[in-house]
């Protein structure tokens, strides 16, 4: 490509499969990407994407020009790790990916405790439950619940966090056995297996949300019973476990991650040692041995 930029835009498309989401990955109109396309298209003299169902399919040519992209994007992004990896000072940017949840209820004020203490690091929090690609330098640092992460990342496997089964203290008071409803994440099956296994598992479900806050705050208003994290639903003191649960069940470790080409970079080895000390400081609340009486 002439115009080593084009490759962002060949890739965008690729990825996306339409003008307009092709756009949105880029933070740039869906007439620019539709313009620079045209632009691509004239320069090689015949298409490299070409029209299909619903989107964009890309032609031989394209095939050919994706594959050059992926190389040219791998080798800038090893170059910017090498460039952070040599960095020796505790200042500069971190991007941080970790869960909205896990951020919300539980490393909030640790993590406003470490922008305070090293005021020079720049600290950006991705909110995702989506595993961050490192490859691609979405983010520098990730916490994730899996049970494999990537092979080649490095970092730290602590331990898993408890789930429960949770209601606000007066709703199984106010509510009618007939008419007790169950708080659940949108799944395809509509029904999760583990209602099965619950203290209630003859109580149909009432509300579904692929929001996990939002499901927490239906709990808390009192909507419904809910199975969800003992972090987050234990410390509620107008929260209560469901009557004869079962013991916490297990989710997958936690993992503190980064990319093997930053694992030496100061500012990075020092805010993971942060990550898993906060963690570990709490390690009987995240497995779920505080529960309110």
């Amino acid at each position: 490509m002439e115009n080593w930029d084009d490759y962002r835009f060949i890739l965008a498309l690729d990825r996306s499969g339409t003008v307009r989401a092709a756009a949105s990955l880029l933070g740039v109109t869906h007439s620019t990407v539709s313009r620079r396309l045209a632009v691509i298209n004239k320069r090689y003299g015949k298409p490299i994407f070409e029209r299909a169902a619903g989107g964009y399919r890309k032609t031989q040519l394209g095939a050919e020009l994706v594959e050059a992209a992926s190389q040219i994007e791998g080798i800038s992004f090893s170059a910017d790790r090498r460039r952070k990896a040599g960095e020796t000072e505790l200042s500069g940017p971190i991007t941080l990916s970790i869960p909205d949840a896990l951020g919300q209820y539980l490393l909030l004020d640790y993590l406003a405790d470490f922008c305070r203490q090293y005021p020079d690091i720049k600290l950006s929090l991705l909110s995702s439950y989506r595993f961050a690609d490192l490859d691609r330098s979405e983010a520098d640092v990730v916490i994730r619940s899996v049970a494999t992460p990537p092979d080649h990342l490095v970092g730290r496997r602590l331990f898993p966090y408890a789930l429960s089964y949770f209601c606000r203290r007066d709703y199984l008071e106010k509510t009618q056995p007939a008419d007790r409803r169950w708080i659940v994440a949108v799944t395809p099956s509509g029904i999760p297996s583990w209602i099965a296994d619950s203290p209630f598992p003859d109580a149909s479900i009432g509300m579904m949300s692929d929001d996990i806050t939002l499901r927490h705050r239906a709990v808390m208003s009192g909507y419904g019973m809910i199975r969800g994290a003992c972090y987050m639903n234990d410390p509620e003191s107008n929260l209560m476990r469901l009557p004869n649960s079962p013991p916490p069940s297990p989710a997958p470790d936690f993992w503190v991650l980064t990319h093997p080409d930053l694992k030496n970079t100061p500012r990075i080895k020092l805010l993971m040692r942060f990550l898993a000390s906060a963690l570990l400081e709490n390690q009987d609340l995240i497995e779920g041995r505080l529960a309110n009486a």
